[in-house]
């Protein structure tokens, strides 16, 4: 949304936070689509190598840098340095598209002040190579714009969910963020094997047992669930490719749980599972 000529952007009183390692090449694009939305914008970084700050900062954030904690840590964490009562969650590698931002804008408008509350936003995968979201493409819904008294992040190092307050309603908004997680394959299978590690050690702090039968289901319930019922076939060859590397992760997690599992039982030490700086 651009600024007409004469005319002062008005932003509203929201607060957008973003947490963040080593996405250079996106994290302008996130800001660049809420910067006309709100006057406080926090990015809290965790370390990043390849100029994440600086690209932040030059599109209109205020950085913060805190070493990681886990996800949901960390997003409490950016709470605490928002400076207005409501607040609106992005990823790196989300973008909030034109229509999302004028309905949000357009719930401060009026004469009766927003009663505190939480919002679920469509959150649509794209993929590369695509502009923009399938049709009929699968989408997740997320609470993430909501007001402090309504709820904050669980203080989870790998779930990343907001915990609504009892008493405080939860509503949907139309407008969808467009997520382009995947930047190809290898960096998404990389991810994936970060990602299991942090989920097996929550796993082990929890006291958590799957059994062994589960492996010879596991991969093919998780390609089914991606491929058919998140409609991947709707993708193409690029959603096949997909499905079948959700369905390893999920095999992946399964597997290195039940060897640690194994390892601890039989009286060896359990493999270091060193935290990801950002997985």
């Amino acid at each position: 949304m651009s600024e007409p000529t004469g005319q002062a952007i008005v932003r509203i009183p929201l607060s957008i936070f973003i947490i963040a390692f080593n996405e250079a090449h996106r994290i302008g694009k996130t800001i660049d689509a809420v910067k006309d939305l709100a006057d406080d914008i926090v990015v809290i970084d965790s370390g990043s190598t390849d100029g994440t700050p600086m690209v932040a900062r030059k599109h209109g954030a205020r950085v913060i840098h805190r070493d990681w904690h886990g996800y949901g840590h960390q997003k409490r964490y950016a709470e605490s340095q928002c400076k207005h009562e409501w607040l609106f969650n992005l990823d790196a590698d989300e973008v909030v598209t034109p229509e999302l931002e004028s309905e949000i804008s357009g719930m401060f408008d009026g004469d009766k002040p927003l009663l505190p509350g939480a919002y679920l936003v469509r959150i649509c995968d794209v993929m590369p190579g695509e502009s923009a979201p399938r049709l009929f493409a699968y989408a997740h819904r997320y609470v993430r714009l909501y007001h402090r008294n309504a709820g904050s992040y669980r203080p989870s190092t790998v779930h990343d969910t907001v915990q609504v307050n009892r008493g405080f309603k939860v509503k949907r908004l139309k407008g969808k963020i467009h997520h382009r997680s995947a930047v190809n394959l290898s960096a998404q299978i990389a991810k994936f094997n970060n990602y299991t590690d942090a989920l097996v050690e929550d796993m082990q702090r929890r006291h958590v047992a799957r059994p062994a039968w589960r492996l010879f289901l596991e991969f093919p319930a998780a390609f089914f669930k991606a491929y058919v019922m998140r409609r991947y076939f709707l993708r193409g060859a690029y959603g096949h490719a997909s499905a079948m590397s959700y369905a390893f992760f999920r095999y992946l997690r399964l597997a290195k749980h039940i060897e640690a599992r194994r390892k601890h039982e039989s009286g060896r030490e359990s493999p270091d599972f060193s935290p990801c700086s950002k997985c």
